[in-house]
Formats: structure tokens, sequence, C-alpha cells
């Protein structure tokens, strides 16, 4: 395993940016660079995060050869663009969910990665939160028998203001890529293999964007689930997973720390803890430093992260739900 010390470098400077600056300073480490489409607030993020170097345009990010991976934090439907930049350039990328549009754009991704042997992965905080690492060794040694049916919920109330990204068709707003998409991958993660049979409902925003949808999903090994999302009503971030010996229920599942286990014969419930809710960005970090040292970026899930998209896809393209300029 290579000990050199990766330079990290951030492309946007939103929320996740900042948090990714302090999860790498919990590490003992500063952010090597940063380029935003607005230079001032980049020169301004460089000076809370002490940032060695802010570049007056976006493209020097990807060409700078003492970059090693760049995290892109920027909205959904720039990330296509960035990505084959980057590398093309040979920079490792760790992107933002949802990683891109479609399975278009991710399959040719994944092939240029390769091409380059380059690790490419989703931000998706579920991948390496404690607690799935521990629930997910649990099943696979029998503990709560077979997963059999799924159920997810995620609904945030959002105000129609039609301009910002929640339902801008502009900036490939709607539920599915915004917040279905850790929905679905907490599906994919604890069924055997990936949803073949899919049925879903929805209603669109006044933009056209996909405001609510019901789907339900089935796997070749009988494994179901059912995700409810909304952009317009609140909702509980709530997983139930039914097992043959019971299930298991967890809350504020994009970063959660805690799950309980219900056992079916006794009723009994165990509590458990892995982790710290606020130290996702820190153990997602970790994670991708050893995917690009090691050489082995498995941990990092890639394969869940296109099996997700695949269903996105396909689910968008039975709604007839294509975003201005996109290409399936």
């Amino acid at each position: 395993m290579s000990e050199k010390n990766l330079n990290w470098a951030v492309l946007g400077v939103g929320v996740i940016a900042n948090e990714m600056a302090k999860a790498l300073h919990k590490q003992g480490k500063n952010l090597y660079a940063v380029a935003n489409r607005t230079h001032a607030k980049a020169v301004a993020f460089a000076e809370k995060y002490s940032v060695a170097k802010v570049y007056d345009t976006i493209d020097e990010i990807f060409t700078d050869e003492a970059v090693d991976v760049i995290y892109i934090t920027t909205p959904h439907n720039t990330h296509y663009q960035f990505m084959k930049r980057a590398l093309e350039n040979g920079k490792h990328l760790l992107v933002e969910k949802s990683i891109t549009l479609n399975s278009r754009e991710l399959d040719e991704m994944i092939a240029l990665a390769a091409e380059k042997n380059l690790v490419l992965a989703e931000a998706m905080t579920i991948w390496h939160m404690p607690l799935y690492k521990n629930l997910w060794r649990k099943i696979s040694n029998g503990d709560f028998g077979k997963v059999q049916i799924l159920t997810l919920n995620f609904g945030s109330f959002k105000e129609y203001d039609m301009s910002n990204r929640f339902f801008n068709m502009n900036l490939a707003g709607g539920a599915l890529l915004d917040i279905g998409v850790y929905a679905l991958s907490i599906v994919r993660s604890f069924m055997l293999e990936k949803p073949t049979e899919i049925l879903s409902q929805w209603q669109p925003s006044p933009t056209g964007s996909d405001e609510t949808a019901t789907i339900l999903l089935k796997n070749s090994c009988g494994q179901m689930a059912t995700v409810a999302l909304s952009m317009h009503s609140k909702q509980p971030k709530r997983a139930v997973i039914s097992c043959e010996k019971g299930y298991v229920e967890i809350s504020e599942y994009p970063r959660a720390e805690k799950a309980i286990f219900v056992d079916a014969e006794t009723g009994n419930v165990t509590e458990i803890f892995a982790g710290e809710s606020t130290d996702a960005l820190f153990y997602e970090l970790n994670d991708m430093e050893q995917a690009i040292k090691s050489g082995d970026a498995s941990n990092m899930k890639l394969n869940f992260s296109k099996d997700v998209m695949d269903i996105m896809t396909a689910l968008r393209k039975n709604w007839g739900l294509q975003y201005p300029d996109e290409v399936w």
C-alpha cells in the first residue's frame, strides 16, 4: 500500500464542501485546493479552511498535476462534464450523489476510470457508516435470517420556489435524484441481487420535476421493497428491513448511528450502535483514501451505485421525465 499523502481538491463550496474540509481537518490534513464558479466564494472558503490554492478558473483544478483526488460537490446536472475532464487528466474522483443524471453517463465514466486505472466513487454516506457495515455483516452471518421486505420513506417539505434546485428542471431537480438515491441505496445494499421488477407511480411538481413517487421493487431472489418519496410533504427518514428472524428499524438512515432489532418470536428489542452521525464525511474520506492507496475500491461500492442509477434511469424513462439537454 502506498503511504503517499494525497492532495485533495474540492469543486464547489456549498454545505458538503464545508463538511469535507472539516473531515480532513479531523484527519490532521488540509485541503490542497479549491475551485468554484464564483471566485470570491472560493477565496473566502480557502481562508476559512487554510486551503493552499485557489484556482482562477474551474478548468485549472483538472490540469494541476499536484492534485491526486477531486471531490465534486456541484449540482448533479454538472457532474458528467466535470467528471470527464477530471478522469481524462488522471484524477481520482469522489462525486456527490446523484453521481450522474443517468446510466449512460455513469457507464461512460466507469469505462473511462477503468481505462485510466483511477478510483471513481459516489459520495454516498450509507456505503461508509459503521452501522451499515455492522448490519451487513450480521445479515451475511445469518443473525437475522434472510431479508424479505424493505420499506423506505423519505419526504421533505420544500416550499414551492420553482427557481431552486429542488424543483428546477435546469438543475435536474426532483425527489428521485435528490433523496430517492438514498432510499434506493439502502434497498440495494440489503438485497442479494439487483431488483429487476419495478412498478411505480409519480406526481409532477408545477415545473414537471418529480415531486412525489411510490416505487415497488422485486429481485429474482423474491426480495421486495417499497419506497415512498416526496419533495412537498414531510416523512420520516425511516427504513424497516423485515427478515425471517425479526426486523431492523433505522431512523435518519442517510447517516444513521443506531438501529433496533425486534425479535420475531420473543418481541425482544436489541439496540445496535456503531459510529457517529457527525463523522459521516470522515468515514467516507477514509474509505476513499484507502481505496486509492490499496488499489482495492470494493469498499466504495460503485457496483451498487450503478445498480441504483440503472433503477432511477428506468423509472424516469417510464415516467417520460427527461431533463433539458439530457441524453439517455
